[in-house]
């Protein structure tokens, strides 16, 4: 019998499993053609200017964020290298972004950053879709640190495009409600960590606060699914045979 060579594993040169599978299924919906109003299907990742919103896996919004250097630069940073404020400080866990909806501004394409027009529409448009977020969070409260820039120009929301990334075999694994508890107690203490190590402002403090309630949330209704304080009355019962 021939002996077959064993592959050393500290020799593996990529990513763990579900690294490579959130950047492939990013590239995928970033690659997603959007109906431009001129016609063309360009991908949507491609729009400088734009809102994007991230979803959990219960469908609440967790996070709200705007980008004038491309809808696909921005997001990658925040899910797939973590050189963002948002994920360094542990306000935003990759691992609980289960969909992303995002609003292109095509007409300000061809706009530098330096464009007030287009900066104060921008910035409006982030307003009505972090306030609409909030509003339709059970928690009335999202996870972001800062409230976006004051302003008094009203907007309407363009045309949207909402998908999810994550595969079906990393669903299988994330979904379990013990490894959200689990994963949504590790940022809690991790943040926590950060507050208490450094002087912050209120805005961390509230994130702080809302992921708590989230926490709490997730796991009362673990308990109350697996039969609440009956369960715990049975099992007493049993104890005592």
């Amino acid at each position: 019998m021939t002996d077959v060579p064993r592959r050393n594993p500290d020799a593996v040169n990529f990513p763990p499993f579900e690294t490579e599978d959130l950047r492939q299924n990013l590239t995928t919906f970033l690659d997603s053609p959007f109906d431009d109003p001129s016609g063309a299907r360009p991908f949507v990742g491609n729009y400088k200017w734009g809102v994007y919103a991230f979803f959990d896996y219960d469908g609440e919004p967790i996070y709200v964020g705007q980008t004038n250097e491309r809808l696909r630069t921005r997001i990658r940073r925040h899910l797939t290298n973590q050189r963002t404020d948002a994920v360094a400080m542990s306000v935003l866990d990759p691992f609980e972004v289960f969909e992303i909806e995002v609003w292109p501004l095509p007409q300000f394409q061809d706009s530098n950053r330096a464009d007030m027009a287009a900066r104060q529409h921008l910035d409006a448009l982030e307003r009505l879709i972090t306030d609409r977020a909030v509003q339709g969070s059970q928690f009335k409260a999202i996870l972001n640190e800062k409230d976006p820039p004051p302003g008094d120009l009203a907007v309407e929301p363009p045309p949207s495009l909402r998908g999810r990334i994550v595969s079906e075999r990393v669903h299988e694994l994330r979904s379990h409600p013990d490894f959200r508890i689990a994963r949504r107690a590790l940022i809690l203490s991790r943040l926590a960590q950060v507050i208490s190590e450094r002087k912050v402002q209120g805005g961390l403090r509230r994130v702080l606060l809302t992921q708590a309630k989230r926490l709490q949330w997730l796991s009362a209704r673990r308990y109350e699914a697996l039969g609440g304080a009956a369960s715990v009355a049975v099992e007493a019962e049993g104890e005592e045979v």
